[in-house]
């Protein structure tokens, strides 16, 4: 019991450096975005860049990628099977998880996009303040922790080994850079609210698993 106890507050303190690591890459974007600083340069260049014509059936897919990103989705989608692993092993741990994961994105997001009030690229100039809602990018935190949520449930509560597992993290971080290229392509963000976007989610990830560590559970496999 005490190795248990031991193996689970190392893999707790590790998550909670990683967590920290990602905070406080944030808030070094979110300091750039502040002053104007070299990468708010790099936005307006990538802003300005020449990019394709996305009609026809590869809009559609576009689109379609972008759509993985949105809250409505990925909310429903973790929600729902958050539900079905709590009831297949008995216990509310998942859907906790889950609930403890939105309300931590929404609540954090949600401040700094009020607070900052940045403006999207598409009206075709950089303001703070101005009542936009563009930095952080909900998007791309929603990408990388409502699906990243999921993959962390799975391989918790399912017959999955650590390869398969580091699988499918890296499914979840190719997933959440694609939403992040496409939202580049559509120009419906800055590049600076895209990478604050990511280290938030992963910040935020990486503190739910920390306190999923912390918390003993003898529902979950490993």
């Amino acid at each position: 019991m005490a190795l248990t106890f031991n193996v689970r507050r190392a893999q707790m303190l590790r998550a909670l450096r990683w967590s920290g690591i990602f905070f406080a890459g944030f808030l070094v974007i979110t300091h750039q975005v502040l002053i104007n600083g070299p990468l708010v340069h790099l936005d307006e260049s990538i802003h300005n860049a020449k990019r394709p014509e996305l009609t026809g059936a590869i809009g559609f897919i576009v689109r379609r990628i972008d759509d993985l990103g949105l809250r409505g989705l990925t909310a429903t989608v973790l929600l729902l099977a958050a539900f079905y692993i709590a009831r297949r092993f008995k216990t509310w741990r998942p859907l906790n998880l889950a609930v403890l994961s939105l309300v931590f994105l929404n609540l954090v997001v949600g401040v700094f996009k009020f607070a900052l009030g940045r403006t999207k690229p598409k009206i075709g100039f950089d303001l703070l303040h101005a009542g936009g809602m563009s930095y952080p990018s909900g998007h791309a935190s929603n990408a990388l922790l409502s699906w990243g949520v999921l993959a962390y449930l799975i391989y918790r509560y399912a017959h999955v080994d650590r390869y398969r597992g580091r699988l499918a993290s890296a499914g979840v971080a190719t997933l959440a850079l694609t939403v992040c290229t496409v939202s580049l392509l559509r120009n419906t963000h800055w590049f600076s609210d895209l990478f604050g976007g990511l280290l938030l989610g992963g910040g935020l990830l990486v503190l739910v698993i920390a306190i999923d560590r912390y918390f003993p559970s003898d529902s979950q496999l490993h």
